[in-house]
């Protein structure tokens, strides 16, 4: 059993040492162990999970098995997609290389380890304008994980986002609510309910939480358990103060109090989730006007990659904007915390809503994805300000598809009016006048979008016209899954913000992911994966899972060739 108990006493020399406990650290200690080196885990927060915890857990592995035992041949589209999109972006030599080693990490995980997915076949790649992007198969979910082989380690494991759990306390996938939406006219939908609503009970005389893992909390508990098996400790609540170096080669960390190291005889893995809460990063990376909000973890703020820097690591280049993004509502908590609400495929793209700039005009495709929104928001605020945005939309929209932090058939909406998260008002004009905009403009913004929804074509912005745009629509909705005219009030709106879940820009790496020095040569015993990494599409995000694909790919080749596995 990993020793996340802060009173357990750290070892004084082991082989490899990790920083991060996210999906790519957890990954760097599998690798390595199952290669037969002693791996210690440390986390600088409380709980084991970093901002994977938080995610959907999905995994961006093109040519993957599944696609194989299919038939299909996907290597070479896959790498014409990426050559579109990031070439010129990111060196061709790191995105080459994940393209070739993701699918054997993938394999290789499975076999030896029991990392297991589905495909997601419908899941459309984010670009489908470029060629070699596919429609579905590329992305693969975590299978659901029974918390309760865990034991004690189940209360270290990250909480996902409240929010997104029923009752507060009780995970379901994206799939999962489709269909308990449609319980009271499905009887399958009935019968998951009943299955998941009783596990839950049961779960809650014995535990905190529901321990039917899915999600990213699926994919990290099932990597923790993995490495317990073979192993690995992993420590919370440790902060490391600098990297140790001895004759040019890392060999430990120095830890906060007096004379504490752990030496490494083969070196350390950053794998701290980059620097996606930092304030002081954030000002200094990314543009303007800069993020004020982050749903990553907040222990993502950049010291792994400073600890590279201060030993002779190099950033690498900086991209359109440094930051992997999503566009999201935020509310106060009645403990006085933030929620910070991805705005990701549940609302955007549904038939019945638009988004608009200040000034009352569209800016953007609603239905794109949650990166290349963000990108156009701020691609709009050069010209007006359309940071923060404002998603509209009915009374009746709300009840069938949910908005933010407001779920599906939700009775009342009192306390999210009352709290300011939603503004109402009983015609567009006189919602207008609330929000600040020119009622004029509004008015007639929504007025030209009911036609283009009644017509099933957005002749503005091209809405619901690709695969992937479809795919988050509504499929029982005719003529175009994403229009659908916004009339018969009340009206709501939504404040929507640019906040980075990851971030792009991180330190130099060589194809077997150890960190460059300022001449491009290999810092021996220093190795780098996740967001603590250069991007390998050089800040691109092709489609969905493709930050932790990439940090699992990395986070593999870095504990393989520690171990002495040249791949």
């Amino acid at each position: 059993m990993p020793k996340s108990d802060p009173e357990q006493e750290l070892p004084q020399e082991t082989d490899l040492i990790i920083l991060g406990s996210g999906v790519a650290g957890l990954t760097a200690a599998l690798s390595a162990s199952l290669s037969g080196l002693r791996c210690v885990v440390l986390e600088h927060s409380q709980k084991i999970g970093g901002t994977s915890a938080f995610s959907s857990g999905t995994v961006w592995v093109p040519d993957n098995s599944f696609m194989r035992e299919a038939g299909m041949e996907d290597q070479s589209a896959a790498h014409r997609y990426i050559e579109t999109l990031a070439g010129g972006r990111a060196p061709r030599n790191l995105w080459q290389r994940f393209l070739d080693i993701a699918p054997v990490m993938q394999v290789d995980l499975a076999d030896r380890a029991g990392i297991t997915f589905r495909p997601f076949k419908a899941a459309a790649d984010y670009r489908q304008d470029i060629d070699g992007a596919a429609p579905g198969w590329r992305a693969l979910e975590p299978v659901a994980f029974d918390g309760r082989k865990l034991g004690p380690l189940l209360d270290r494991l990250a909480w996902p986002i409240p929010e997104l759990m029923l009752f507060g306390k009780m995970m379901i996938t994206r799939g999962e609510a489709a269909q308990l939406l449609k319980a009271d006219r499905s009887l399958s939908g009935a019968w998951l309910g009943i299955k998941l609503l009783t596990r839950y009970l049961r779960d809650r005389l014995f535990w905190k939480r529901g321990t039917r893992l899915v999600m990213g909390n699926a994919l990290v508990a099932r990597l923790l358990d993995a490495v317990s098996k073979n192993g690995v400790s992993v420590f919370c609540n440790v902060s490391v103060t600098r990297l140790v170096r001895d004759d040019g080669k890392i060999t430990g960390v120095k830890l906060v109090g007096p004379g504490s190291v752990i030496l490494a005889t083969r070196g350390v893995v950053l794998a701290g989730g980059g620097f996606p809460s930092s304030e002081i990063w954030r000002a200094r990376e990314l543009p303007q006007p800069v993020a004020e909000f982050s749903p990553a973890a907040p222990g993502c703020v950049g010291k792994s990659i400073e600890l590279g820097l201060d030993v002779g690591g190099v950033l690498g280049r900086s991209g359109v904007d440094n930051a992997l993004w999503f566009p999201s509502s935020v509310m106060k908590r009645s403990d006085g915390s933030t929620a910070v609400y991805p705005h990701i495929v549940l609302d955007r793209a549904k038939p019945g809503s638009l988004i608009v700039n200040q000034s009352g005009q569209r800016f953007v495709n609603e239905a794109v994805s949650y990166h290349e929104f963000v990108r156009g928001m701020y691609r709009a605020n050069n010209s007006d300000v359309a940071i923060p945005a404002w998603m509209i939309c009915t009374r009746a929209f709300i009840a069938k598809y949910g908005l933010g932090l407001v779920r599906p058939r939700t009775p009342f909406l009192g306390k999210y009016v009352r709290s300011g998260y939603l503004i109402k008002a009983p015609t567009i004009l006189a919602l207008a006048e609330k929000l600040g905009i020119p009622s004029t403009s509004l008015d007639e913004t929504v007025r030209r979008f009911n036609g283009f929804a009644r017509q099933g074509r957005d002749d503005d912005f091209h809405r619901g016209e690709t695969i992937y745009d479809r795919g988050n629509g509504d499929a029982d909705h005719r003529p175009n899954p994403c229009l659908g005219p916004i009339e018969n009030g009340p009206f709501y709106a939504v404040k929507l913000y640019p906040t980075p879940l990851g971030t792009s820009r991180g330190l130099r790496a060589d194809i077997h992911a150890r960190v460059l020095d300022q001449q491009s040569r290999p810092i021996e015993g220093l190795y780098v994966c996740g967001n603590d990494m250069q991007s390998p599409f050089g800040g691109e995000y092709p489609g969905a899972g493709a930050q932790l694909g990439p940090a699992m790919t990395f986070g593999w080749i870095a504990g393989q060739h520690a171990a002495g596995s040249e791949i």
